[in-house]
C-alpha cells in the first residue's frame, strides 16, 4: 500500500504492523468524530510520524498513484473531515 503524506512524499506501508498503523488510523478517525481539534493534530501527527518512520520512501520518479492520502498535520478540522472514508485515511482490512 502506498501513502501519500500531503508535503512529505510517498510511502510504502506493506512492510509495517499493520495493525498499529489501523490503531493510528482509527485515533485521528475518533478524534475528528469528536471533533476534538487538539487530539486531532496530536493523532494525525502521530500517525504521519509512524508511517514516514517506518515505511519505505517511494521514489520520486514513481508514477503510481497512492492508495490513500494523509492531510497536512495544520488543515483544518473540515478538510481532514473531507479525506476520510467511513473507515478513516486507510480501509479497514477485509
Amino acid at each position: 500500500m502506498i501513502i501519500r503524506i500531503m508535503g512529505e512524499g510517498q510511502f510504502d506501508v506493506a512492510d509495517v504492523d499493520q495493525t498499529l498503523l489501523q490503531k493510528y488510523d482509527n485515533q485521528v478517525e475518533d478524534a475528528v468524530n469528536a471533533g476534538n481539534e487538539e487530539a486531532v493534530r496530536t493523532a494525525l501527527s502521530a500517525l504521519q510520524d509512524y508511517v514516514t518512520t517506518h515505511g519505505s520512501p517511494v521514489a520520486a520518479d514513481y508514477l503510481g498513484s497512492s492508495d490513500v492520502v494523509i492531510p497536512f498535520v495544520d488543515a483544518t478540522l473540515a478538510e481532514i473531515a473531507e479525506l476520510l472514508t467511513g473507515e478513516g485515511f486507510i480501509p479497514d482490512p477485509a
